[in-house]
């Protein structure tokens, strides 16, 4: 199972928000955890989603590696999307310091190029390797370097790839995914 976790509130201060989703996630973790299911917590990393609100939350891999910690189940591990990864600032050397268990699930794309990073629209993505603004190669190197064995997903949030036909997105896709494995 995957979710989000929302970067910023309006009510919570950092240190209530963050026990308040230690507080709800665990009674999840702990049912999961009985099926023998994983549990996956993505961080939204623009500072477009955030930068209104009172109070800011957990934005980047760091804060929620430690949410997963307090948590407190062994099941608990990160949705690492390569968009958000970009977004926070993420460096290849913090992926180098996981482990597979770390990560439940990986979403993979590519930011509209230029586009500063802090103003990057969460819902504006393109293909893996469309444009090169995210080094693709060097997060799907990292992850391949600590021996990551579990599902990798596109997500692009693109209107020109929604519009096509399925059979034309499905190909783009494909095509896509085709070049970045090779890299």
């Amino acid at each position: 199972m995957i979710t989000y976790i929302w970067p910023s509130s309006d009510t919570l201060t950092f240190e209530e928000n963050f026990r308040f989703h230690v507080d709800r996630l665990r009674p999840i973790a702990e049912i999961l955890a009985e099926k023998g299911c994983r549990f996956g917590l993505e961080f939204l990393g623009p500072w477009t989603v955030r930068k209104d609100a009172r109070y800011e939350f957990i934005h980047n891999m760091d804060g929620m590696l430690a949410l997963c910690a307090a948590v407190g189940t062994d099941n608990m591990g990160l949705l690492l999307d390569c968009w958000h990864w970009y977004t926070a600032g993420g460096r290849v050397e913090q992926i180098n310091k996981l482990r597979d268990e770390d990560i439940v699930c990986v979403h993979i794309n590519d930011a509209p190029a230029g586009i500063a990073m802090d103003e990057q629209i969460d819902t504006v993505r393109c293909l893996p390797g469309e444009t090169g603004v995210i080094d693709i190669r060097g997060f799907l190197s990292a992850l391949a370097e600590i021996g990551y064995s579990g599902p990798v997903v596109v997500e692009p949030f693109n209107e020109r790839l929604k519009n096509l036909p399925p059979k034309q997105a499905l190909q783009e896709t494909a095509a896509a995914l085709k070049e970045v494995w090779s890299w």
